[in-house]
């Protein structure tokens, strides 16, 4: 929003949101019904076709984005050092709307521009007389018109919007106030209408336009204000200096080293919608809060068409989708493009960890001083928690992490201050088994639900404190830890007013609307990192999941050991726990009536 929004600022169907692309259904039915019943001489293929050349946009649009932001996360070919964040995302998130008021433009033109109608798919000297046109007083006037908008009182009510975005992508180019685009429409309209009038329009002189980048221009403001043609600018003296250094040297760019690399993979088939390579503004909201059918019915053309792509065609190696910044280090999120249901079958498990151990060898090759491994990367049915690459390589420089110690330690600083019981349900885990043993240590009595449970606990060490339920007794405790395997039954037995706090990676059903289910063990992200636009998974904004974290402190500490294994720092917990907070990251709210 600009600092003072002007006439006609907001888009007429921003209260609409997604359904805005109903606008144009109308439309485009009756183009098509037209074409179909028209005599053969009637029939308006240039009508008929724009919609298709709106679809066109988007996705070529969508393809320069994720090629722009893979390179980015890589670090290559970067102009800018400065961080996105959620502000810009959300700013941007209405990027499309500039397709649909210029393909609800066109119509209008098809309708009522003499020439417009019933033109050919391809006229050469049509597309010469566009061409001259708009190198001449089209970018000229687009020129003055841009250094119009500079001035404050036009900039403070329109075109600030558009320059709160200092670092560019493709789309930022397009996102401007709804006043602004109905004068870049009638600007750019001119070539069209004018190959129009002379009779020499064809279909794909519509396809002549594309958003351009100034990068420049939003760093230092009162330079490069042409379009596609800097003539104007060195004609009037406002070229950078440092547009064509910049230029080269951003191309000199290498793929940058991180120091802390986290490799994750996807869940469900819309987790890929998690990946900001793709749509930012999905990827800026938790998985799952979004209403089911939208990505469920209105995508799942896309949703399977691209899983069935990372999952076959990119499926034997890891690549990286995001970076972020935590202090002095950069931090990356690398994907293995396998989904939920590949772990959980066993035939999977030797190319996974295959393409697991591909990725440590080539991370430990780059210097990477450490991999944090998470959600089902690092389980003990596919690799002893991250064992089996230790054994096998011995002399690894990089030093791996599974998560389980960061994340017993927020487990175990997420109960209730006062909390003399808890119940324990769930899958027996290292976590849970680190969990238990330090709460039995702080005289926490824990109640175990099923035997087999508690008879793995008691190996573990963890005997202080350990009860097993009797059915004699009831569900006395309100704080629940709940990992994998937590039925619907057993929630139903808890108490009104019950937290569950979850231990596993995964968050359980939410069944109760009359109890308090915490996050999966996460803690909220320093201040000073940088690049946090999107959501890890189910977790909130600007929160980390604890195997992620567990990476990031390893390495701000400096550790110099793997923190993996069978093996857990019961002791350590504490310690870990600590580091956390001395580096920032914040332990997420309890609801109040636990607090």
């Amino acid at each position: 929003m600009a600092s003072r929004p002007g006439v006609l600022t907001e888009w007429p169907w921003s209260p609409l949101g997604g359904f805005k692309y109903l606008l144009v259904v109308p439309l485009a039915i009756g183009s098509i019904y037209s074409y179909m019943t028209a005599e053969e001489e009637e029939k308006d293929l240039g009508r008929m076709l724009i919609v298709a050349l709106m679809l066109w946009r988007i996705v070529h649009s969508q393809i320069w984005i994720s090629v722009s932001r893979k390179k980015t996360a890589k670090g290559t070919k970067k102009i800018v050092d400065k961080p996105i964040e959620f502000e810009q995302v959300d700013r941007e998130r209405s990027w499309d709307d500039q397709i649909i008021f210029n393909t609800l433009f066109m119509y209008l033109l098809n309708s009522k521009l003499p020439g417009s109608s019933r033109v050919p798919i391809w006229r050469l000297d049509g597309a010469i007389l566009i061409a001259l046109v708009h190198a001449g007083p089209v970018e000229f006037l687009y020129y003055w018109f841009h250094r119009a908008l500079h001035h404050h009182f036009l900039y403070s009510r329109y075109h600030s919007h558009h320059h709160s975005s200092i670092v560019t992508e493709p789309i930022t180019s397009v996102v401007h106030p709804f006043a602004e685009h109905i004068a870049y429409t009638i600007l750019f309209a001119i070539p069209l209408v004018a190959a129009s009038l002379c009779g020499i329009l064809s279909i794909f002189s519509f396809l002549c336009y594309t958003p351009s980048f100034h990068s420049l221009h939003h760093t230092q403001f009162r330079t490069n204000y042409s379009l596609f043609m800097p003539i104007y600018d060195y004609i009037y003296g406002t070229t950078d200096k440092c547009s064509e250094s910049l230029y080269e040297n951003s191309l000199q760019r290498k793929e940058e080293s991180p120091d802390v690399i986290h490799l994750t993979h996807l869940t469900t088939r819309d987790s890929i919608y998690q990946m900001r390579l793709g749509f930012s503004s999905f990827s800026s909201r938790p998985l799952w809060s979004r209403s089911p059918w939208y990505l469920t019915y209105s995508m799942w053309p896309f949703t399977l068409l691209f899983s069935f792509f990372l999952t076959f065609a990119v499926s034997s190696c890891t690549f990286v989708f995001e970076r972020n910044r935590v202090r002095n280090l950069i931090l990356h999120s690398h994907l293995l493009p396998k989904f939920e249901f590949h772990y959980k079958s066993q035939r999977h498990h030797r190319s996974i960890n295959n393409i697991i151990e591909a990725a440590i060898i080539e991370a430990d090759e780059k210097g990477v001083k450490v991999m944090s491994l998470g959600l089902m990367n690092t389980t003990e049915e596919l690799n002893g928690y991250g064992e089996l690459y230790v054994q096998k390589h011995p002399k690894l420089k990089i030093r791996l992490v599974d998560g389980s110690s960061m994340a017993a330690a927020v487990v175990v600083n997420s109960i209730p201050k006062g909390t003399t019981e808890v119940v324990f349900r769930g899958n027996i885990t290292k976590i849970a088994s680190a969990i238990v043993f330090s709460l039995s240590q702080k005289g926490i009595k824990v109640v175990v639900l099923r035997e087999e449970e508690y008879t793995k606990l008691i190996k573990s060490g963890a005997d202080e404190n350990l009860v097993l339920f009797s059915s004699n007794n009831c569900y006395s405790s309100t704080v629940w830890l709940v990992g994998d395997g937590l039925g619907k039954e057993e929630q139903m037995k808890a108490k009104e007013g019950t937290l569950f706090i979850p231990f596993s990676q995964f968050p359980p059903d939410k069944l109760r609307k009359d109890c308090f289910y915490h996050s999966t063990p996460a803690m909220l992200v320093p201040k000073c990192a940088q690049n946090i636009d999107s959501c890890e998974n189910w977790l909130g904004r600007r929160v980390m999941s604890a195997w992620r974290i567990g990476g990031v402190v390893h390495a701000l500490e400096g550790w110099e050991e793997h923190d993996c294994g069978n093996t857990c720092n019961f002791f350590r917990l504490h310690a870990i726990w600590e580091a956390a907070l001395r580096h920032d990251f914040q332990p997420l709210q309890l609801p109040p009536s636990h607090l």
